[in-house]
């Protein structure tokens, strides 16, 4: 008995072992592109400095993506956003991403800075700056938790990169385009190969979005986007998103991702300063739902509306711009 419960817990870890290996030599093949959102929409100055303050709104906005649900050591994200209109031409936002995968842990901060152009009545394009840096750790013992004989030489790991970043997002009555990169250097972090820590080096990820509202009724919102992502070296990825808006008080969707994953998500607005949101992706890889269940992803909105700079019937329309 004894024999055959270790013979379980040691096949399970070398299914997981294997699956995390997947899913790492993924990200690898893919150039190490950074978190993916279900709810990008509403997280726009992640990746584009551009969006800082661009609706006319002071938001602060918290992202946990937890995936593939009973993997060990799978990859958990958490954001932290905050943006706010300081003038009519001037937006500044905040941003933290915290991502953990394997045995490498990196934490970004970064200082979003937005212009404003006026093009017409409707029309604003936004111009975006982002500086800051990342810091990447990389914990060598973790290898000791797959079974693996860990080189006594190995030692734990860390470094800071500093980058830039720089977007463009032309805003319109019922639209949005944004355009951007994140991290216009090419920076080192580490990778986990066989066993041993090695250097490698960042790409840059270029990111191409769009929204679009749709009227259907006095009451219903048609709201469709996308969100591509280039990477060098790596296969374009695009995330295409079909929602539904009902009064301004609750919306649902679904979203398909071009690189094997299909997700479900849903927003409610419980007052007017704070909506809550919760999407549930699933890959396609079989490998992955084999083992796990899945990736949770949970969004809380808070409004600060003392700090906007807009009217209330400004605020009514970029609302619906969301």
């Amino acid at each position: 008995m004894l024999f055959s419960n270790f013979s379980l817990r040691m096949n399970y870890s070398i299914k997981t072992l294997f699956v995390i290996a997947i899913g790492m030599v993924s990200i690898m093949a893919y150039a190490q592109q950074q978190p993916d959102y279900v709810f990008y929409r509403y997280n726009l100055n992640a990746f584009n400095p551009a969006a800082a303050g661009y609706d006319g709104n002071a938001v602060v906005n918290l992202n946990i993506r937890s995936q593939w649900q009973g993997v060990e050591d799978a990859p958990r994200t958490q954001t932290f956003l905050a943006s706010s209109p300081l003038s009519k031409k001037v937006g500044l936002g905040v941003s933290v991403i915290n991502d953990q995968t394997f045995i490498e842990k990196q934490t970004a901060f970064y200082v979003d800075f937005s212009y404003k152009l006026t093009l017409d009545e409707e029309t604003n394009l936004f111009l975006g700056l982002k500086a800051g840096g990342t810091m990447l750790d990389v914990n060598a013992g973790g290898l000791q938790a797959f079974n693996y004989t860990v080189d006594p030489l190995l030692a734990d790991q860390s470094t800071f990169n500093p980058n830039v970043g720089i977007g463009l997002l032309l805003s319109g009555a019922d639209y949005f385009v944004s355009l951007s990169t994140p991290g216009l250097l090419n920076t080192n972090r580490f990778d986990e190969v066989d066993g041993q820590v090695l250097e490698a080096t960042d790409e840059l990820h270029l990111y191409l979005s769009g929204g679009y509202n749709i009227p259907l009724s006095q009451d219903w919102l048609f709201k469709p986007s996308v969100l591509g992502r280039y990477v060098a070296g790596a296969p374009f990825s695009a995330t295409i998103t079909a929602a539904l808006e009902y009064s301004k008080k609750f919306e649902f969707g679904a979203a398909y991702r071009t690189d094997s994953g299909v997700s479900g998500l849903a927003l409610i607005r419980v007052a007017d300063w704070f909506q809550a949101g919760y999407a549930y992706d699933s890959s396609l890889r079989s490998e992955i739902n084999d083992l796990g269940s899945g990736t949770h992803e949970i969004m809380l909105r808070f409004y600060i509306p003392s700090l906007g700079n807009n009217t209330q019937d400004q605020d009514e329309k970029w609302y619906n711009q969301e």
